[in-house]
């Protein structure tokens, strides 16, 4: 669990991690440097499932080489439907991480959506529905593993 108080905003209890892979945590389907550790230990406070459509076909060894669960979406409605299943499965708050147009519905389903803004680029349309934006998925994990990171980003 990780708890941010917000000052004058909306405080976040969060339980879940869902991530995408390809273009937030890995390029050209590799994961990007610094991610492994971050994952491991990110997964020590929250659940983290990494959603792809698995573009590069990494899905399967990457989520075994981070002991993490993965599930392999066809697109973002799926995305979507994996926040609502955490919900309905009393899930009490779930931060999104990605970079795509298929990560649009998962941001707006979401109690935080972050936009990683890397390499491979991110949707115009994510990047305006994430409440934060970072350069790195390493960057987006540093935020849960530091709270108060979050804090000055969140204030209204």
């Amino acid at each position: 669990m990780i708890e941010i108080r917000i000052p004058g905003g909306q405080d976040l209890a969060l339980s879940h991690a869902i991530v995408d892979l390809n273009g937030t945590l890995a390029t050209d389907g590799r994961l990007n440097a610094g991610v492994r550790e971050r994952l491991r230990a990110l997964a020590a406070r929250l659940d983290v499932r990494i959603l792809s459509a698995d573009t590069h076909g990494s899905l399967e060894a990457v989520g075994g080489a981070l002991g993490v669960a993965v599930e392999r979406v066809a697109g973002g409605a799926d995305k979507a439907a994996a926040v609502m299943r955490l919900r309905r499965e009393g899930a009490t708050g779930v931060v999104a991480i990605g970079n795509g147009r298929n990560d649009l519905a998962m941001f707006e389903a979401a109690d935080l959506a972050i936009a990683v803004l890397g390499s491979e680029g991110a949707a115009a349309k994510a990047v305006v529905a994430a409440d934060l934006v970072c350069t790195s998925g390493a960057d987006a994990l540093d935020l849960l593993l530091r709270p108060a990171r979050l804090v000055a980003g969140l204030r209204p």
